[in-house]
């Protein structure tokens, strides 16, 4: 994928105030299409298919909707993994963040002086009988790490290995749901700041600082 995905996802076209904002800071902006590049058109994905990666993206990208209906993010996601998996999958990944989707974070504190803060909340709800066991695997521990990053434990990484994950793929894996939690909350943003009254004006100094920090 040659053009930018951010801008894609934003829909931010070339010339506008937020493509000036974006090319205010060129080397975070290219950090994060090499990202993307890497943990999502690898040319070699090893033992993290490209299928696996764009049923996590799309799991992922649902889970941070605030409704049933797909935004433009987790479209894109949902059309890459239905290039590369049958429609079924795709159906699936689909329930499987429609039922697992919640607002967060969860999760109980280790620390006895924030007991009180614990905020118990859904676990996900991945059907084993549509989605293979290493793949609803990899799905619930995208789940944990979106929804339950406090309640994150040895035993979670035990469970990907139970279900077949080696070291490096589980490493990818973590890689590729924190970069999905950056760039659907940077493309949120931008659409936001898209939205507001002044959206096509030139950017004011106080959003290029902003925009540099």
């Amino acid at each position: 994928m040659s053009h930018d995905v951010i801008d894609h996802l934003a829909e931010i076209p070339a010339g506008s105030r937020l493509d000036e904002i974006r090319r205010a800071r060129p080397d975070a902006r290219e950090h994060a299409q090499q990202s993307f590049l890497a943990l999502l058109e690898p040319a070699d994905p090893g033992r993290l298919s490209l299928a696996d990666r764009y049923a996590v993206a799309a799991y992922v990208s649902l889970l941070h909707d605030a409704a049933p209906t797909p935004t433009r993010a987790s479209s894109f996601y949902l059309e890459l993994l239905g290039d590369e998996a049958d429609a079924d999958l795709v159906r699936a990944v689909r329930r499987a963040a429609d039922e697992g989707r919640a607002s967060g974070p969860y999760g109980g504190y280790r620390e006895p002086g924030l007991a009180d803060e614990a905020l118990p909340g859904p676990v996900a709800v991945v059907d084993r009988a549509s989605i293979p066991a290493r793949l609803a695997a990899a799905l619930e521990h995208a789940h944990l790490l979106v929804l339950h990053p406090r309640d994150a434990r040895p035993a979670s990484l035990r469970a990907l290995v139970d279900a077949g994950w080696e070291a490096d793929a589980i490493v990818s894996l973590s890689q590729l749901v924190a970069f999905l939690a950056f760039q659907l909350r940077l493309v949120h943003g931008l659409r936001t700041l898209a939205a507001t009254p002044a959206a096509g004006d030139t950017p004011t100094h106080h959003e290029l600082q902003e925009a540099r920090a």
